[in-house]
């Protein structure tokens, strides 16, 4: 087996090939106005056409963290910042396919470098572009009078972090299971749109719990849910609903980061040239026989 342990790699060599590998996603965003929009329409379309329709007919009770009734446009952006993260982490999934067969990422995956920092490089890469996507959506939304607490701009963004975390890794493992760029657009709606729709983006898991108790129990095991409930409570400053004890529930959290660590870890398997998928097929990395 070869040894992957790089050496003569010191701290600062680790430094560069960090933040290279961040500021080239960060670099190809800015370069690309037009993933910019693109990133911004779908969930607009949703708050000024949909939400608009749906006002009248999706009444939203006082639920936490609420504390009075609420318009359906305010109870369904932090559902639309998560769409904004989903859409990103699968737009980076297909950057790493092609990267893999063609562009820097395959110089890359046989460099000296272990492949789970470089993995966790891209990941990193790809949250700080979903992060500043997320605050421009906020920021259309205020001028659309949809303004949670202004603690809220600053406690969000710990949750949108590890929301692109778990959804970034999760679409990284996706990426070492598409052999070709052409499957890609089934497998984003295979995984993105019933992931978005059997969620508590779009209505209360009260009001799924009322009309389908299985699509309730499809909802509660989606991690996509626990992300939007996250964003959730912490454009409100908070980490989770209050419990009678008084004690703060931190279910969203714990899913969160447990999905995050699964999915990672998922993906460093899978790029290991001597266990993972990406050998297997033969792909970068990959010994002779």
């Amino acid at each position: 087996m070869v040894d992957q342990t790089p050496r003569g790699l010191g701290f600062f060599a680790y430094l560069a090939c960090f933040r290279g590998i961040v500021w080239r996603e960060v670099l190809r965003f800015l370069h690309q106005r037009e993933r910019f929009f693109s990133a911004l329409v779908r969930p607009l379309v949703w708050l000024f056409i949909f939400a608009a329709g749906f006002r009248q007919v999706l009444g939203v009770s006082i639920i936490p963290p609420y504390q009075t009734y609420v318009l359906y446009e305010t109870f369904i952006t932090p559902g639309l910042i998560a769409m904004i993260l989903l859409f990103n982490a699968m737009q980076s999934s297909l950057s790493m396919v092609y990267d893999r067969e063609t562009g820097a990422m395959r110089t890359l995956l046989v460099s000296p470098f272990p492949r789970s920092f470089l993995l966790l490089s891209k990941l990193i890469g790809s949250v700080a572009v979903a992060l500043l996507q997320a605050y421009a959506f906020l920021a259309v939304c205020y001028f659309w009078e949809i303004e949670p607490p202004f603690i809220g701009y600053f406690t969000v963004a710990p949750a949108i972090i590890l929301a692109g975390l778990m959804l970034g890794a999760m679409a990284l493992f996706i990426s070492s299971v598409i052999r070709q760029l052409e499957n890609f657009a089934g497998v984003m709606n295979f995984v993105i749109f019933p992931m978005f729709f059997a969620s508590s983006a779009l209505y209360p898991l009260w009001r799924i719990r009322e009309s389908s108790p299985l699509l309730y129990e499809i909802c509660k095991v989606n991690p996509f849910t626990y992300a939007v409930e996250l964003i959730r409570f912490a454009l409100y400053g908070q980490v989770g609903p209050r419990l009678s004890d008084g004690s703060i529930d931190l279910t969203n959290l714990y899913v969160v980061i447990g999905y995050t660590v699964f999915f990672l870890g998922a993906a460093v398997y899978a790029y290991n040239p001597s266990k993972g998928l990406i050998a297997r097929r033969g792909g970068p990395g990959a010994r002779a026989s």
